[in-house]
C-alpha cells in the first residue's frame, strides 16, 4: 500500500505522486483508488487498489537496481536488431512492465539501432520517453535535478560510444 505525498512508478508514464486514496462505488461495489498526479503534465489518473499490482504500480527503484541500471547501459553487450514489428512489440511490452532495467534495454537497443539508420517516427517517441522514464526515476531515486540524472545517463552510455540525439 502506497502513502498520501508518496512518489510512485506508473508504469510507461513515470514518476507520479500519491494525492489522494479515496473510496467509490463502481459496478454496485465500494472500491478505494489511488488518485496519482503524474510529474511531467500533471495528468491524474485513478488506480484502484484492486489493480495496482496489475497495471505495474511499484515504488521507485532503490539506488542498488539503479546502480545495475547505470552499469548495464555503460557495457558493451548489444542485442542483435530484429524486425521492425516484432522490435516495436517487444520493446512495448517491455515499457508498459514499468520493470526498469528493461526500460534501459529498450534505450540502449534504439540507441544502438539509431546510430545504424534512422529510428521511425515511433521509435524515436519511444526513445524520448524510455530517456525520459529512466531520467525521472533516477532523479526522483537520488535526489537529483533531472539535468544531472541526464548527464550521469549519457556518462554511462559514452563508454560504449553512445549518445542521446539532440532534443529539439
Amino acid at each position: 500500500m502506497f502513502q498520501l505525498g508518496e512518489k510512485v512508478i506508473y508504469p510507461n508514464h513515470g514518476v507520479a505522486t500519491v494525492e489522494n486514496i479515496t473510496s467509490r462505488v463502481f459496478a454496485g461495489q465500494m472500491e478505494r483508488y489511488y488518485l496519482l498526479r503524474l510529474s511531467p503534465n500533471s495528468l491524474t489518473v485513478m488506480v484502484p487498489f484492486s489493480h495496482a499490482d496489475h497495471v505495474g504500480l511499484r515504488k521507485v527503484t532503490k539506488n542498488g537496481q539503479l546502480a545495475r541500471v547505470i552499469d548495464f547501459l555503460g557495457e558493451n553487450r548489444r542485442k542483435r536488431q530484429q524486425d521492425w514489428k516484432d522490435r516495436f512489440k517487444e520493446n512495448s511490452e517491455k515499457m508498459q512492465k514499468g520493470d526498469l532495467l528493461e526500460i534501459a534495454e529498450v534505450l540502449k537497443s534504439l540507441l544502438v539501432l539509431q546510430a545504424e539508420k534512422p529510428l521511425s517516427f515511433r521509435e524515436k517517441k519511444m526513445l524520448d520517453r524510455a530517456r525520459h522514464m529512466l531520467m525521472t526515476e533516477l532523479s526522483t531515486s537520488r535526489g537529483w535535478t533531472e539535468p544531472e540524472a541526464a548527464q550521469a545517463l549519457e556518462q554511462a552510455l559514452s563508454k560504449v560510444h553512445l549518445h542521446f540525439p539532440e532534443r529539439i
